[in-house]
Order: structure tokens, then sequence, then C-alpha cells
């Protein structure tokens, strides 16, 4: 494969299916294929920097799992409250 459709975020999915999951997220995906070696050219950091701009936007958190655990080699925000 040379191109994956993803979403910062990981958000999507359908408002009439209760439970719909949502798109791939972006930084779960250059995450993954950072661990794996594998060059594609998209900072990991800008991505998470966009998806923090689309939570914000949306008003609640998105899906993605490394936007709420943040990459392995950096610690997870804590959690607010």
């Amino acid at each position: 494969m040379t191109r994956l459709d993803t979403a910062a975020g990981g958000i999507g999915g359908s408002p009439f299916a209760a439970g719909a999951g949502g798109n791939l997220a972006t930084e779960d995906l250059v995450h993954l294929l950072d661990d794996l070696g594998v060059q594609t050219g998209v900072s990991l950091e800008g991505v998470l920097a966009a998806t923090e701009l689309v939570a914000e936007l949306v008003g609640h958190p998105v899906p993605s799992r490394v936007a709420s655990a943040g990459p392995r080699d950096r610690p997870a925000a804590p959690e607010p409250g």
C-alpha cells in the first residue's frame, strides 16, 4: 500500500449507527509505522498538535489511542480532575 485514508483524532463514523467506529486516527498509524521503521515523512508531533485542535473544535475527546495515551517515547499527560 502506498496510501491510506485516516483522520486526525480518528473522528468520523456515522451519526445514524449507534456505536459506529470512526476513521483510523492519523497519529495512531504514523506511530505504528514509526515503530516499524517505515519512513512516512509525517511529523507525529505535528499530527498530535492538529488532533488537540480537533478535540477542542468538536468539544470532546477524540477516539485516538495515541492522542489519549501519548507516544511510547513520552509519558501521557495526566487527565484533568
